[in-house]
């Protein structure tokens, strides 16, 4: 997609790859997803039309989608296959690869904040499991109670896949498999940042980590090259180094954005068994939103207030922002 002038902003979103089949969206859930997508855009394109970073943007995107039950990270997560909810998420500021992030958490109610208090606050990259919610609370985060990150819809897709796991049936629901919402951003400045939240996959074995909270793998950013919040297989996006591998792809070997994100979905992890995608944006404002699976939640907004959300392989839907 076309770069942006450089003093204009742009900021993308996702909600997860590997979507509901066509078969089974109906029109109010569809618009539902869009109007998910919508808020998380506006909510960063308000920081960005202000003048402020794309550290804030990511972060406030990131924070709506969390709020949304209907993605899998903070209010809408998953289930372990013991029945917990293990969070995990990570930030990164192009300026400087400042960098935080968390696993294996919950009781923030914004995980992300979490990732992002690590990184401004504790001279660590990662902290996980009770030390971080420790370390979160000194903070003074703000945390909820587990009834609050309860969802049905969560709780009755871990049933039916234990289920399917007792009777030796193949689950081929890849909305189990790549829930994570993530932001990518280049502010008025010029600078990136990327932001990802998950709440990992559906039965996952506890204490189990994927690329989400990873630097270089599920999220990247640096100014020289450009910002990477990736959803898809997170054992192969970590093994490729996926959001690294994009960004080398542009620093070392010249290509442009769309090429080396394509690249990297398309001809690197799937034929590996990595489903999924990424959103991406360089240091010139240009925006790849490539996938390998059924579908990715995703969405753009750049300077001229126009929110576009897609789900599916199709056109952009697209929505002037008073």
């Amino acid at each position: 997609m076309t770069s942006t002038s450089d003093n204009d902003f742009v900021l993308a979103v996702h909600g997860g790859a590997g979507t509901i089949l066509r078969s089974k969206m109906t029109p109010e859930r569809e618009a539902a997803y869009h109007a998910g997508l919508r808020r998380a855009l506006e909510a960063g394109r308000v920081v960005l039309a202000d003048g402020g970073t794309a550290l804030d943007a990511v972060s406030a995107a990131v924070m709506a989608l969390e709020d949304e039950p209907l993605f899998n990270a903070g209010r809408g997560a998953v289930y372990t296959s013991a029945g917990k909810q293990e969070m995990d998420a990570a930030i990164m500021d192009g300026r400087d690869r400042s960098a935080g992030a968390i696993a294996g958490i919950c009781g923030p109610r914004n995980p992300i904040l979490a990732a992002r208090a690590v990184m401004e606050h504790s001279g660590h990259v990662f902290l996980i499991g009770d030390s971080a919610l420790r370390f979160c609370r000194e903070q003074g985060l703000a945390f909820e109670e587990p009834s609050y990150f309860y969802t049905e819809a969560r709780w009755q897709a871990l049933q039916e896949t234990l289920a399917m796991r007792r009777s030796g049936a193949e689950d081929q629901d890849e909305s189990r498999k790549h829930g994570t919402v993530g932001a990518v951003a280049r502010d008025r400045n010029g600078n990136l940042a990327a932001a990802t939240s998950t709440g990992g996959m559906t039965a996952k074995s506890p204490g189990r980590v994927g690329d989400s909270p990873v630097i270089g793998a599920g999220t990247w950013a640096d100014n020289e090259t450009c910002a990477v919040s990736g959803t898809g297989h997170g054992e192969i996006f970590i093994r490729y180094a996926a959001g690294h591998e994009i960004a080398s792809r542009l620093r070392y070997a010249g290509q442009s954005l769309e090429e080396a994100s394509r690249a990297v979905v398309v001809d690197v992890l799937a034929p590996a068994g990595g489903s999924g995608g990424v959103i991406a944006v360089d240091r010139t404002g240009a925006v790849s939103l490539p996938f390998n699976c059924s579908g990715m939640y995703r969405g753009y907004v750049r300077g001229d207030g126009i929110l576009r959300t897609a789900i599916y392989d199709e056109a952009f839907v697209e929505r002037q922002q008073d």
